[in-house]
């Protein structure tokens, strides 16, 4: 039987998740560059030494905001790549990619504020804080582009270079999420919206 957590280690997760909750609130009201870190803790209720417990600089909290949304990504991505590894047919490369956007707009309807967090702020030079995110948008586009050429090499799909019809899809798919997460889409279920990307996804990776 699981030992409930002590005091001590309630406390260091409460800690955690305020000066999250507290930089991704800043940082989204007054972009990344704009905030400092005595104003997250302010924010969050706590010292400025606090937050030096928990996170070396700027950057390190960024990454921590991203963390479980990108652990979630990654999951979908190789779940993705094992049903292409494994597709025998059109129909299989549309339910991989059918089920890899449908995935990745609940994740999105889960993690709000980080996913906004993330569209408005990865486009950016990946120094200081912003590194983090840059990194994370250059990964999402190398899978994207890794997932096309498993496709191609497999034989269900025959584009002239995996390199722009993966990053068609994730420029276009990111430009609908982020109108949906800034209110662009009101009044738009989020099912319909899911099922948009899905059908931009298989659009995008279709045999020509």
């Amino acid at each position: 039987m699981n030992k409930a957590p002590g005091k001590r280690e309630q406390n260091r997760v409460e800690r955690l998740r305020a000066l999250r909750e507290a930089g991704l609130r800043l940082f989204l009201e007054r972009g990344l560059s704009q905030v400092t870190i005595d104003e997250i803790a302010r924010e969050a209720g706590t010292a400025k030494g606090n937050f030096y417990r928990y996170f070396s600089d700027k950057e390190a909290l960024v990454a921590g905001i991203l963390e479980p949304m990108a652990t979630a990504m990654r999951g979908h991505i190789e779940a993705c790549r094992d049903a292409l590894e494994k597709a025998l047919d059109r129909d299989d490369l549309n339910a991989a990619y059918g089920s890899l956007a449908l995935v990745v707009a609940i994740t999105a309807t889960q993690n709000l504020d980080a996913c906004r967090f993330y569209l408005q702020e990865s486009r950016g030079p990946a120094t200081g804080a912003r590194a983090p995110l840059v990194a994370l948008a250059d990964e999402v586009q190398d899978a994207a582009i890794e997932l096309t050429r498993v496709a191609v090499k497999r034989g269900l799909l025959e584009v002239s270079d995996p390199r722009i019809s993966a990053l068609a899809v994730v420029g276009s798919t990111e430009v609908l999420m982020l109108g949906m997460l800034d209110g662009r889409l009101d009044g738009v279920p989020p099912t319909q919206v899911a099922q948009t990307m899905i059908g931009m996804v298989l659009d995008g990776i279709r045999a020509r």
